[in-house]
């Protein structure tokens, strides 16, 4: 990358590291919006750097929020990420490779879809949804987690639907970006595909991960 290649990513994972420290989510929808319709970073290398500094993000604005974690609702959650997560790379490694296109195609969708989601101000139920529903959710998080490393828009917009404090809704969303990265990190790893590129972006990403982050807190 150029300098201006390296700004546009550093800039967001700076903005989106700020942002999913306060709300739970967002920060892959960010950095997967800006670098990836920007064109600078190819968008297999950029998800696997995605999972693994939104890691670092998560290890820091969880620290000492765990109490708040909502266990029934991650539970479910988790139960239907999992087996999705690993589809959703499937997914994505064939289309890199055979419908550059298409691949194109959905990454606009899912940014598009994803920023208007961000707009709408989610209206409580009265009360929690079912494990069938957490279950869904987790399953749709997991297939667009798995293939974008963004399964914010889905799984924000499910838990802030719930009538919980905002302290548990932020942590229950945190826990769950943490399962789908790291999983999503040991799928990518075990297909090879933490490469050295993957892992230099990474790490110079990192002190403004923790910047931004320490300042959402």
């Amino acid at each position: 990358m150029d300098g201006a290649g390296w700004m546009i990513f550093l800039g967001a994972v700076f903005v989106g590291s700020y942002v999913q420290s306060v709300s739970g989510f967002a920060m892959g929808l960010i950095v997967i919006a800006v670098v990836g319709a920007s064109g600078v970073i190819g968008l297999p290398v950029l998800t696997a750097a995605a999972s693994l500094i939104t890691m670092v993000n998560v290890a820091v604005a969880l620290k000492g929020h765990t109490e708040h974690i909502d266990k029934r609702i991650f539970g479910w959650l988790a139960a239907g990420q999992l087996p999705a997560i690993g589809v959703g790379v499937w997914i994505l490694t064939w289309l890199d490779r055979d419908a550059q296109s298409l691949l194109e195609l959905l990454l606009g969708l899912f940014i598009t879809l994803g920023s208007l989601s961000m707009k709408l101000k989610p209206r409580p139920l009265g009360t929690p949804s079912p494990n069938w529903a957490c279950l869904t959710a987790g399953v749709a998080g997991g297939l667009v987690g798995g293939m974008f490393s963004a399964s914010g828009p889905i799984m924000g917009w499910f838990n802030y639907r719930q009538p919980r404090s905002l302290a548990v809704i932020r942590a229950t969303l945190l826990c769950s970006f943490a399962l789908t990265t790291s999983t999503r990190t040991v799928v990518v790893g075990v297909q090879g595909g933490l490469t050295d590129e993957v892992l230099w972006l990474s790490a110079v990403a990192v002190p403004l991960v923790v910047l931004g982050t320490w300042l959402g807190r």
